[in-house]
């Protein structure tokens, strides 16, 4: 069948022009109005207005972060104050034990004590950018992410272990797709 023949079921209705009844450069709505344009346009993710479950753990993970570098400075605030004390005790000259301990220098103890409080500081910065900050604060939170796995690895494995996988766990949760979205989401700009 041609769609020149009257009986074609697939051409237009007798008497009419191809356009069906539609005004010439009209489109049919079939009874919806037209929806809006997709902000950002078509192919590109919604403007994000809450932050993903992700990403919110994330900076709940950076928390606790913060709360372990503190118990850990007291930690070694306290055995820093404890050795400098103990080193001039007689009664512990003799002890083998306490010897090992004392080895130590009471200055590099003071020092990861005050590592431990600069850091858990930067790790504050960096959770309280969280609703504010662009992907310059999503790379400086990967950033702190491996460096703090790499540091509960090395230096300190059996109480660095909690450190790592938080750590891992944070770059895993910024870095992916959602945290991408939430770090790149347009701003509105404020008039001061």
């Amino acid at each position: 069948m041609s769609f020149g023949e009257p009986n074609n079921p697939y051409g237009p209705p007798q008497g009419q022009q191809p356009g069906y009844g539609y005004p010439q450069g009209q489109q049919p709505g079939y009874g919806y109005p037209q929806a809006p344009p997709a902000p950002g346009g078509y192919g590109q993710q919604p403007v994000l207005t809450t932050m993903p479950g992700t990403v919110g753990a994330a900076r709940v993970l950076l928390w606790v972060i913060v709360g372990l570098q503190l118990i850990g400075a007291g930690i070694f605030a306290v055995g820093a104050a404890g050795v400098h004390a103990a080193k001039n005790n007689a009664q512990y000259k003799d002890d083998s034990s306490f010897q090992q301990l004392a080895d130590y220098s009471t200055g590099w103890l003071w020092a990861v004590a005050v590592f431990a409080i600069a850091w858990a500081v930067f790790a504050i910065v960096l959770a309280v950018k969280f609703n504010t900050g662009g992907n310059g604060a999503r790379i400086t939170i990967l950033v702190f992410a491996i460096i703090t796995a790499i540091l509960g690895i090395y230096p300190f494995i059996l109480v660095g272990l909690l450190h790592t996988v938080l750590a891992i766990l944070i770059a895993v949760f910024v870095g992916n797709s959602n945290g991408s979205a939430w770090f790149n989401r347009p701003r509105q700009q404020t008039a001061y």
